[in-house]
């Protein structure tokens, strides 16, 4: 197999290359042999990526175990939980894009015939696939794993429960004290947040797509299986380099449908319906909105996970983790390859299921149909997506009246404030991702909300976090930025959600709808930087997010 490295090694012309290699300690036997770029997150402000250099080095002693030569770099990685509530959400999903495009940057510049990219939490990986397919190099992806569960007298923590206290101590119902013990002890160490939120939902999803080991999704960041994990990914990269076998020969579009459908299964975060088209965009495939509901319409619920359900990640790791899900829905999943040369059903085949209550029979499931919903109706035309599987039987259908905001930090004050009460329905516009611009996230206020114990809806063009429960409806589409009907409404216009009947209404005739787009002008927001350039070329959440070529990008 011709490496790609050699292009650096061979050659007469080549002679000022190999210098700065043999600089870095290189010997000449070393340059006969694969190069493979390890892109590690690493960083010392987010705790899923505070262990990631110790992963790193497992995978660079298994890369040199197997013949290969391994030279790390590093890209960047937000933590949503810190950047929550603040201005800094708005560069939490710019991120992702920035992450593909280093990884691009480092491997073409250097020629590597192959990668290892180690990773955590909820751009990073995103980033790392659209990396992968984009480049369709050799690829495999390690992911930190969940963080260990907090315990405070006998009830298990995560971060939302800190999230949640907000919103508890507001409404008198605990004490600040009581609150900065849940901050003590809700986050105990190292690796991505406990529940079921976008970065562990991203990871599930990473290795049913076949790019990571199995197990590699729940085993916990403190366990050594993930030392063993990593060190077994750095062999494995370099037979998949020498077999030539690259992430889009991996993942077909079957892979992409299986993907969804573990999301469904699981109950994961609303997050995966930007994430997977935009993946999979890489790859040359398109995933519809639509697709997300006709697989959430055949595919049951069967994991009750934390925000919405009781199980944590390490509760689905004892139960068996994503090969255990695989066993018990192989019925409903394409037995498509995986980068550790075993097919689903071979993983599938080879698991055990160890705990029922967690990863319980297809017959007997939390829900009867998948954990996210699409919804349309004249407030979201191109689509708006909830999670479902969080929400209670009470909110599936129901009908209120606007508080309409036109920012998240409005919207917290006046929760916080106490206007806002049972009946209405939360509006927060002009926060998607050209109009926020970068489509911050809402746990804030939907934490806010369920810790106050107010059964109010929350809809918005921006997103929500994993860690989100309740009736939240975000990616609302086409934005309010963008002349969507949602920058039309008024305080007190009635609304109506149906969930069941996947519709999103206002009380509004188009008349009127037509009348106010008339008179509609979109605020001005003074940004400048790197979120400028976002926003003028940013697409819709109905497409994924994703920044249009200069030829698609639209007029401003």
């Amino acid at each position: 197999m011709a490496l790609r490295s050699k292009e650096i090694t061979r050659g007469l012309a080549r002679a000022p290359q190999r210098a700065l290699l043999k600089a870095l300690g290189l010997t000449d036997d070393d340059l006969e042999r694969p190069f493979v770029g390890i892109a590690n997150a690493w960083n010392e402000i987010v705790p899923g990526h505070l262990h990631l250099r110790d992963l790193a080095e497992f995978v660079k002693k298994g890369v040199h175990m197997a013949g290969g030569i391994a030279f790390e770099f590093g890209t960047i990685g937000i933590c949503d939980g810190i950047a929550m509530g603040h201005a800094g959400m708005r560069y939490a999903l710019p991120s992702r894009e920035s992450i593909a495009d280093s990884i691009e940057l480092m491997a073409q510049a250097h020629q590597f015939d192959g990668l290892v990219m180690v990773g955590s939490c909820d751009k990073i990986v995103p980033g790392m696939l659209m990396a992968a397919f984009r480049l369709d190099l050799p690829a495999m992806v390690v992911t930190g794993g969940p963080m260990q569960a907090g315990n405070y007298e006998g009830t298990e923590l995560t971060l939302v429960s800190t999230f949640e206290g907000v919103g508890s101590v507001q409404a008198g119902t605990m004490t600040e004290a009581h609150l900065e013990e849940l901050v003590n002890r809700a986050c105990p160490g190292c690796g991505s947040c406990q529940g079921l939120y976008t970065a562990n939902t991203m990871a599930c999803l990473t290795e049913i797509l076949g790019l990571s080991l199995p197990y590699c999704a729940t085993a916990p960041a403190v366990d050594a299986r993930r030392r063993r994990i990593a060190k077994d990914t750095g062999k494995r990269i370099i037979d998949l380099i020498r077999d030539e076998v690259t992430p889009r020969a991996i993942a077909s579009e079957a892979s992409f449908r299986n993907a969804i459908t573990l999301d469904m299964l699981i109950g994961g975060s609303t997050n995966t319906a930007l994430h997977l088209p935009a993946i999979a965009r890489e790859a040359g495939i398109k995933l519809p909105l639509t697709l997300f509901d006709e697989l959430s319409a055949r595919t049951p619920h069967i994991s009750f996970m934390n925000p919405s359900g009781p199980y944590t990640m390490g509760d689905l790791d004892a139960a068996g983790g994503i090969p255990g899900i695989m066993k018990r829905a192989r019925t409903l999943l394409s037995d498509e390859m995986t980068c550790s040369g075993k097919t689903i059903y071979e993983i599938a085949d080879g698991a055990r299921i160890y705990r029922d209550d967690v990863i319980r029979p297809l017959d007997d499931p939390v829900h009867a149909t998948g954990g996210i919903t699409v919804l349309y109706g004249n407030l979201a035309p191109d689509g708006a997506i909830v999670k479902s599987a969080g929400v209670s039987d009470d909110m599936l259908r129901i009908t209120g009246t606007a508080r309409v905001f036109d920012s998240e930090d409005e919207a917290m004050r006046a929760i916080l404030a106490g206007s806002v009460k049972e009946g209405h329905v939360v509006v927060v516009r002009y926060e998607g991702p050209r109009g926020g611009p970068g489509m911050p996230e809402m746990l804030a206020p939907t934490s806010a909300l369920s810790g106050m114990g107010l059964k109010v809806p929350l809809i918005t063009d921006g997103r929500f976090s994993g860690g989100t429960r309740g009736a939240a409806i975000g990616h609302i589409s086409p934005e309010a930025a963008e002349g969507g009907p949602l920058g039309l409404l008024r305080d007190g216009d009635e609304i109506t959600i149906d969930i069941p009947g996947h519709r999103l209404t206002a009380h509004l005739t188009d008349d009127e709808l037509a009348s106010r787009k008339a008179a509609w002008r979109p605020p001005r927001k003074d940004i400048g930087g790197y979120l400028k350039r976002y926003a003028a070329s940013v697409s819709s959440a109905s497409e994924g997010a994703i920044l249009r070529a200069p030829r698609e990008t639209r007029k401003q």
